[in-house]
């Protein structure tokens, strides 16, 4: 008999940090049409396994580093709602003080490092963390989260090419969702084989179902204690899809970049009622449980929501503040 490979704990913890994560996409799309939050926002909806699973394998002290598409990596390391939500309006009790917006979210307090808009800029920073924990003799593993267009950059090779050498505790996971903006990976890349890459630079590297949540977890799972225990670094590729637009809360199948047949093939396969028919059918939580766990988030999630539209604006004493000015 094949064991299950999860249990009830961490079914409870991945499905809290995916709902967590669409309840809070789903609501800055609503909100963002009021016009209050003036940053550009990339949502990460039709994609919240791969963060929830990544967050949930991770310890509280590992390093883990975004991009621009950050919000579902940032709360699934257990950064604040509150924060994030102030940020996005621009408000004093925002993670930077509303200096940074949506793409440059930051959580030290709980491993969170930073997220950044440039294409693969924190790559080789994870790398720096996954270095500094070596020498310093810590068992903490540090995790690179990027796009598939990341692969594309030097810096990708460069970085890879240096973990693998010195036997880093690194996690370098590429959320693949296709899309460079409007463009196709096929009009890219010569091959759609990003997880093969890592056998240039011997490492392991392992392609997921990225909407299948217990399939990432267990890839990460695994990354991570081979991190952990001095076997270096891992790539983990994980196939997934955006459902919005590339940037913004609207819907943009009308461009024809993709087509909404296309779209609506991968919404049949989303992540978190996927999971719930998973976790229901296994008898790992009851319908009941998955409810009240929904509804505890939406009250949550509201109550950031107020509390981010009322939080004050920081003083106008305080904008160069913290900012570098050579």
């Amino acid at each position: 008999m094949t064991s299950m490979p999860i249990d009830t704990t961490q079914a409870r913890a991945l499905y809290t940090k995916l709902v967590l994560i669409r309840e809070v996409e789903e609501l800055i799309a609503h909100a963002y049409a009021e016009q209050q939050m003036r940053c550009p926002t990339h949502l990460c909806v039709g994609q919240e396994a791969v963060p929830a699973a990544v967050g949930t394998a991770l310890r509280p002290d590992d390093y883990i580093f975004g991009t621009y598409r950050g919000h579902g990596i940032y709360l699934a390391k257990g950064g604040s709602l509150r924060a994030m939500l102030a940020e996005l309006y621009g408000k004093a009790a925002g993670v930077t003080r509303g200096k940074s917006g949506s793409m440059q979210l930051i959580a030290p307090e709980v491993g969170f490092l930073c997220a950044s808009a440039l294409v693969g800029g924190t790559i080789p920073i994870a790398v720096g963390g996954g270095l500094a924990a070596k020498m310093r003799g810590e068992d903490r593993v540090s995790v690179a989260v990027f796009g598939d267009a990341a692969t594309e950059e030097g810096v990708f090779h460069e970085a890879m090419n240096f973990a693998s050498l010195k036997k880093l505790p690194v996690v370098f996971v590429c959320e693949n969702n296709f899309f460079a903006v409007y463009t196709h990976i096929s009009a890219r890349q010569c091959a759609d084989n990003i997880y093969q890459r890592a056998a240039a630079y011997d490492m392991h590297g392992v392609r997921v179902d990225g909407n299948d949540i217990v399939a990432v977890y267990e890839a990460m799972r695994e990354a991570v204690a081979v991190a952990r225990n001095g076997g270096g670094p891992t790539l983990i590729e994980a196939r997934t899809y955006r459902w919005r637009e590339h940037c913004g809360p609207n819907w943009d199948n009308d461009l024809g970049y993709r087509s909404a047949e296309e779209a609506k093939n991968w919404m049949q396969q989303e992540p978190v009622k996927r999971f719930e028919r998973f976790v229901t059918e296994a008898r790992l939580l009851s319908a009941d449980e998955l409810r009240t766990i929904r509804e505890r988030i939406v009250e949550e999630a509201a109550e950031a929501l107020t509390f981010a539209k009322n939080s004050p604006f920081p003083d106008a004493c305080e904008l160069l503040t913290g900012v570098y000015a050579p």
